[in-house]
């Protein structure tokens, strides 16, 4: 079920589901963690992505709400979808927009717990080894950044993909920007590790729930639409494996999207900041739940 609820300017997504307990066996190349659930053995959380403006463009009200809502369904951890530092990620682990666009704003007491994060294409635009680095988790705990790894959280089962090495345009017309590529390099061989990597994952997986979450769109009406390379490749091994949610931001909206041949749903939390009021494209009504073209963040 979906119910949403508004607050002015902003927007959050409420998706809710019962869960059941599940097992499944690590990868070496997936980094494994673990997210113990409620006493209940229930789970609640936040999913925001696309903000680190230094709290412009809305992104401290946004924060303010994540912070309400946080408390009322007294979360377990957050999810960031990715462009963590705008417009060029980090410089180095001592750069002060950590603290300015990361621990200064989400400094309610309901957002103190882990934050899972994935990394988009501005990020990959700065140091991307600094979002990376222990060092981070050092000045803040809540920070987790990895490149593709998987939280095991008991009556669920998160798979986190690094899906800015897809997009072949970084590669071959990056324009004026320059773009970190240490540790995807030979990128043939890093792609195919990785889907390799995930099938298996997610084929071994008896989980209930199995939601992937990537930074980059797979079906989105907004500004970048359709990313080609994660249909081609992605989306396959998604529906392979009866993944009920696919996760992204890059978009810079909040956006439900259907199957029509599956139960895979499509789901876009990329309002933590600057958002692009009106840009949408037409979309099949019967497939499109949702569209708010503002900023807000999904629970």
């Amino acid at each position: 079920m979906a119910a949403f609820s508004k607050k002015p300017m902003l927007l959050c997504v409420t998706f809710t589901a019962i869960l059941s307990l599940c097992l499944v066996t690590s990868l070496a190349e997936f980094q494994w963690l673990v997210q113990p659930t409620k006493a209940d053995g229930s789970l609640s959380f936040l999913v925001v992505g696309d903000w680190g403006r230094r709290g412009g463009y809305n992104q401290s009200q946004v924060a303010h709400q994540m912070g309400i809502i946080g408390d009322k369904l007294d979360i377990d951890f957050v999810i960031s979808t990715g462009d963590n530092f705008y417009e060029d990620g980090l410089t180095g682990v001592d750069d002060p927009a950590f603290d300015e666009s990361f621990s200064n704003i989400y400094t309610a007491p309901s957002l103190q717990k882990q934050w899972y994060t994935v990394l988009g294409n501005h990020d990959y635009r700065g140091d991307v080894l600094a979002q990376l680095s222990p060092i981070l988790r050092k000045l803040d705990s809540r920070w987790l950044c990895l490149r593709s790894f998987i939280v095991d959280a008991e009556i669920v089962e998160f798979f986190f993909v690094d899906t800015t090495p897809f997009s072949d345009k970084y590669f071959t017309n990056p324009k004026d920007d320059v773009y970190d590529w240490r540790g995807v390099l030979p990128r043939d061989q890093y792609l195919s590790n990785l889907l390799k990597e995930l099938d298996l994952a997610l084929k071994e997986s008896t989980a209930k729930w199995k939601i992937v979450v990537g930074h980059h769109t797979i079906r989105s009406a907004g500004t970048h639409g359709n990313t080609v390379e994660l249909v081609a490749q992605l989306l396959p091994i998604l529906r392979a494996n009866n993944v009920d949610f696919y996760i992204n931001g890059h978009d810079h909206c909040l956006e439900h999207i259907s199957s029509p041949d599956s139960a895979l749903q499509f789901l876009t939390s990329g309002g933590g900041s600057k958002a692009w009021k009106g840009d949408i494209d037409w979309w099949n009504p019967k497939e499109m739940k949702f569209y708010y073209d503002g900023q807000g963040f999904m629970s």
